[in-house]
């Protein structure tokens, strides 16, 4: 079973490998530019971790599992 932690890395973790991917010149330019397009809507590291956070105090509250973790672990 994934973890919430392990879920937050895993998409903290695929923004930075769009970003290399991105920049990586040996890549054909359609590569790099489909990879600038993800990149417009991915969230970043502090929009993962603030929703794990707000996840996890709703969770505490309401008594659910959250899908994202506030910490990357």
């Amino acid at each position: 079973m994934t973890m919430p932690h392990e879920r937050s890395r895993a998409i903290v973790q695929t923004h930075a490998f769009l970003e290399q991917l991105s920049r990586d010149a040996s890549q054909s330019e359609e590569v790099r530019r489909s990879a600038k397009h993800l990149l417009r809507h991915y969230p970043c590291e502090s929009e993962v971790l603030m929703q794990g956070r707000i996840q996890e105090g709703l969770a505490a509250r309401y008594g659910y599992q959250p899908f994202l973790g506030s910490k990357l672990e």
